[in-house]
């Protein structure tokens, strides 16, 4: 718990407290004087009374209004919406970026499969600078695509993909399943930020790519032909048991090279690893204006905010919500789930699927299922659900200094996919035929 110190009143709704504080549940960066803000537990209800300003793609028309699956959607400073439009499984190279002004009119498409530079093999995951940069990470290629705001190819920078290392540091030869963390822009230009979030990589040592003790928060530097990585966040990592009951299922052979010219099958390179158990907490992050970031690595309702220059932890903002024991009740609901799941994706002619054995639980839900921030700096916080513990619950917005805006209901509105300048905010929504489109509101004043 938090020391207490000193206490001051603010507003009659919140307490600022200062002093050194020890996280029960977190590792922080290196121990330094910082603000704990503690927000009160009841909530100010909102109305999600959001201005309609344009929705693109459609089942049937043109063919840059026709989207095949979309992963992701961003904007730039003038209020272009990128859709980065991914053909899916089995064909991922196939990613294009359509943009459309910020009325919904058409302005380009750009991207290709290929091997040069410019064209994509294997594109993982992408975003979109204030200045129009569009940058896409390529395990393919092992490097960043750079594309100029008119779509034009600009340069590739190298590196910044990950290593897997073993225990005692050594490289070693990756034989596994690698999933290259999301990317983030950093509103200042030049740079993105990754973090590992749930992914994790296998390798013929077994365990995991990432330290093992934390994990990190990068921000990676484009200004060069290679990539420079500095660490800002050592985030708390839960601790994990790798296991060998991988049973495969509908999986054909398959088998994965290693760069000494070795190859092993997918059931092979996956036992021994230590996946992430149900309802472990996750690495959450939003990138703020100033290029801190607010992130939140535990069960409970903690958020820490960093400084743009340095990562420096500033504050950590709660509020008094518990995380929920996961009970029998819960583990057969989410098995239950999972199972119907399973069933509909048979019936749909899914034909890929695997299984690392029956599934291990963290012992609490989590309070925080998402957040994100906005353009101009606020802080939106998805909690789980009160009635429904599996599903999304309330939305709280909040200041990055701690002051806390308001809450939406249950159901009032989702978490923006992307925020854009002026409040502008994109939302991808499907059709009851799995069609994608994405609608773009304007946000009230209040919570941009």
């Amino acid at each position: 718990m938090a020391d207490r110190g000193p206490q001051i009143a603010m507003h009659g709704r919140r307490r600022i407290l200062l002093g050194l504080a020890t996280l029960a549940l977190a590792e922080v960066p290196t121990a330094a004087a910082q603000e704990v803000v503690e927000l009160p537990g009841r909530d100010q209800w909102m109305e999600a009374d959001f201005a309609h300003v344009f929705r693109v793609g459609v089942p049937v028309g043109e063919e840059w209004e026709m989207f095949a699956n979309i992963p992701k959607v961003a904007f730039d400073a003038d209020g272009n919406l990128y859709v980065f439009d991914s053909a899916g499984p089995g064909s991922s190279a196939d990613l294009r970026i359509v943009v459309f002004d910020s009325t919904g009119g058409f302005l380009r498409h750009f991207g290709s499969a290929g091997e040069g530079p410019g064209e994509f093999r294997s594109p993982a995951t992408y975003t979109v600078l204030r200045d129009g940069t569009t940058i896409v990470a390529d395990l393919g290629h092992r490097a960043y695509h750079l594309f100029d705001a008119s779509g034009q190819f600009l340069r590739m920078v190298r590196g910044g993909m990950g290593t897997p290392r073993s225990e005692s540091g050594e490289t070693v030869s990756s034989v596994g399943v690698a999933v290259l963390p999301e990317i983030h822009a950093d509103p200042r230009g030049g740079a993105v930020y990754s973090m590992e979030g749930r992914t994790w990589l296998v390798s013929s040592l077994g365990g995991s790519a990432w330290p093992s003790d934390y994990r990190p928060i990068d921000r990676h530097d484009m200004g060069g032909e290679e990539v420079s990585t500095e660490t800002l966040v050592r985030a708390w990592r839960p601790g994990r048991e790798p296991r060998d009951n991988v049973r495969a299922s509908n999986l054909p052979t398959i088998t994965i090279a290693s760069p000494d010219g070795g190859s092993t099958s997918l059931a092979d390179a996956l036992r021994g690893s230590a996946a992430p158990p149900v309802f472990e907490p996750e690495l959450l992050a939003g990138v703020l204006p100033t290029g801190g970031i607010v992130y939140s690595d535990s069960s409970t309702y903690a958020l820490h905010v960093t400084a743009g220059d340095g990562g420096a932890l500033l504050r950590t903002i709660r509020r008094p919500f518990r995380p929920e024991r996961v009970s029998p009740g819960i583990e057969a609901e989410f098995n239950r789930n999972r199972e119907a799941a399973l069933r509909r994706s048979a019936a749909g002619g899914g034909s890929y699927s695997f299984s690392l054995g029956e599934p291990r639980f963290y012992p609490e839900i989590p309070v925080i299922q998402a957040l994100s921030a906005t353009w101009e700096g606020r802080i939106w916080v998805m909690r789980r659900g009160d009635d429904d513990l599996l599903e999304d619950g309330p939305i709280d917005v909040l200041t990055a200094d701690g002051e806390y805006v308001g809450t939406y209901r249950t159901g009032a509105t989702k978490l923006p996919d992307a925020f854009g300048p002026n409040g502008l905010a994109a939302y991808i929504e499907f059709d009851e035929f799995e069609v994608a489109s994405v609608v773009v509101r304007r946000l009230s004043a209040e919570v941009r």
